[in-house]
């Protein structure tokens, strides 16, 4: 007995689901926010050095290791929001470890500078993540609704 398998990879309901999440991810707002987020990430990898705490070598690995997270995330959102959308969750929570890093990591001699770059980064990588994060629910429950 034999058994014919066809591809799920060319099913309508699919394409349709692909094609709005195509049509997302190319929209304006979509591309300001995860080029956005992406530069908030190289900010963040980089912030050790331009802020000057990259003696707290504990935090500097930290933010390096988040910030080339956060960059790289966002450029597979920009890129495949459509098979990575479930994925935009992660986003808010790196910014939330972004604000909390420095009183966590034990050690560190917090400074004025690296408070508020941790704070704000993190507050722009989080708000940034939900933005990131609603498109994809957005378009989600647009594909599923028609």
């Amino acid at each position: 007995m034999s058994t014919v398998h066809s591809s799920i990879d060319h099913h309508p309901d699919l394409l349709a689901l692909r094609a709005s999440y195509e049509r997302a991810a190319e929209s304006m707002s979509t591309q300001i926010t995860f080029g956005l987020t992406m530069l908030a990430g190289l900010y963040v990898a980089a912030s050790p050095w331009i802020v000057g705490f990259s003696a707290t070598r504990q935090l500097a690995w930290c933010d390096l290791i988040v910030g080339i997270a956060v960059a790289y995330l966002a450029y597979g959102f920009a890129s495949a929001l459509d098979r990575t959308h479930g994925m935009t969750w992660t986003m808010p929570v790196l910014g939330v470890w972004l604000i909390f890093s420095p009183w966590v990591l034990q050690g560190i001699t917090r400074t004025a500078g690296m408070m508020w770059s941790h704070i704000i980064a993190g507050a722009v990588v989080a708000f940034l993540g939900l933005t990131a994060t609603y498109f994809g629910m957005r378009t989600r429950a647009a594909a599923t609704n028609s």
